[in-house]
């Protein structure tokens, strides 16, 4: 008898992240795509109306749009932030968030984060305002929900504007009500790749402002009156438009939005899905030298677009080291986020230092996002698991 004395095949490499695309969604692009109605026209409006029905709050607005910055810009363009406006957010965010403030010719405050919960400190918040704020920007991070009734309050004793970064936070909730629906000025969400639902590229802005909403309509695409949809379905010549504002090219296309349509659909099992994996997670890990994410409060729903590990002080590996050596493992990881006081822009425009933002700073250099997404199997989750181990354990 011989035996066969070659190594094992290694393992195929597990990537951050993957999305979750069904039938219905191709079937449903290849159907627009055959329709010849592929930019904005009756299915990024049905996938509006779909998102509008979904957070189930009557006079809500959603308009979508071709990317969560695109929608924090109109958002705040609509409320009239300009040049001498400061608008607060976080520093451990992308770079979406502050940047568009900056289109617009404002200023960004950055401010630190709660160390347990890696959100926005609305007591550092408070603490930032001027004479000058006029908006807050809170970032619901990795998916669990901002405390937005700190926020809110804050904002109406100091008569500001609240722009929700929701990028993350599909389909959270806080005191059992849906982040969208808080009573913001306006909320933003993300359809991404890598999001809790994608549509390739995309976003949706949602609003209650009725004012708002029209001027985020007009300015997503050119500051048109009408929409090409518009114009060719309705009895006034289709010819004729008139360009009211100086916008932006900010639409949302039909192929996106069939995909939406299906991924909304799915979304509460996907989340159901990545609960699953983020429970078994945090399980696994409960007794090694490391900081797990905190779950949501009970009753409420934490979306789990991430899920990041912090190495504890009494591991001596440092965060580079372990990534490489999930690498090496088979295994992708990030980083979320290199936060904006650390990157050359911010830094040097306000003369940021790390010792300015003591949490957000001491998170970055220990923390590893894992991954987390819904066509991963269990046998996938288990390899992470005992990755993480060995390698923490090692």
């Amino acid at each position: 008898m011989t035996t066969d004395s070659s190594p094992p095949a290694a393992l195929p490499f597990l990537p951050f992240a993957l999305p979750e695309i069904g039938e219905d969604e191709i079937n449903e692009v290849v159907d627009t795509l055959r329709s010849g109605w592929i930019t904005t026209g009756p299915k990024a409006r049905r996938f509006e109306l779909a998102f509008a029905e979904f957070l189930a709050e009557p006079q809500i607005e959603c308009i979508a749009v071709n990317s969560a910055t695109a929608g924090l810009h109109l958002a705040l363009e609509a409320l009239g932030i300009g040049p001498g406006d400061e608008v607060i957010t976080t520093t451990h965010t992308f770079t979406a968030t502050a940047e568009v403030v900056r289109y617009l010719g404002a200023d960004v405050v950055l401010v630190d984060i709660d160390p347990a919960t890696l959100n926005i400190d609305p007591n550092l918040v408070e603490a930032a305002i001027t004479p000058r704020t006029r908006a807050i920007i809170p970032v619901h991070y990795a998916g669990l929900a901002v405390d937005m009734l700190e926020i809110l309050d804050i904002a109406r004793r100091h008569g500001l504007r609240v722009v929700e970064d929701a990028a993350h936070a599909l389909p959270t909730t806080l005191e059992r009500e849906l982040i969208g629906t808080m009573g913001s000025d306006a909320t933003v969400f993300s359809f991404y790749a890598n999001k809790t639902m994608t549509t390739g590229e995309g976003g949706m802005l949602v609003t209650r402002n009725a004012e708002l909403a029209k001027r985020a309509r007009v300015m997503r695409l050119h500051g048109m009156s009408r929409d090409a949809f518009d114009r060719f379905t309705s009895k006034v010549p289709s010819w004729y438009y008139e360009i009211v504002a100086p916008g932006y090219k900010y639409n949302m296309t039909d192929i996106a939005a069939a995909m939406g349509i299906h991924q909304l659909k799915r979304l509460p099992a996907f989340q159901a899905r990545r609960e699953q994996i983020a429970q078994a997670y945090s399980a696994a890990f409960a007794d090694l030298p490391v900081i797990v994410p905190p779950s949501a409060p009970e009753g409420d729903v934490h979306s789990w677009h991430l899920y990041v590990l912090r190495l504890g002080d009494e591991l001596a590996m440092d965060r580079d080291t372990f990534i490489e050596r999930m690498f090496a493992a088979g295994i992708g990881c990030s980083v979320h986020y290199i936060p904006l006081h650390l990157q050359p822009y911010w830094r040097d425009r306000y003369d940021l230092r790390p010792e300015q933002f003591v949490h957000s700073q001491k998170t970055y250099e220990r923390m590893i996002s894992i991954p987390l997404y819904t066509a991963m199997t269990d046998v996938q989750v288990q390899r992470v698991i005992d990755t993480v181990t060995g390698i923490v354990l090692g």
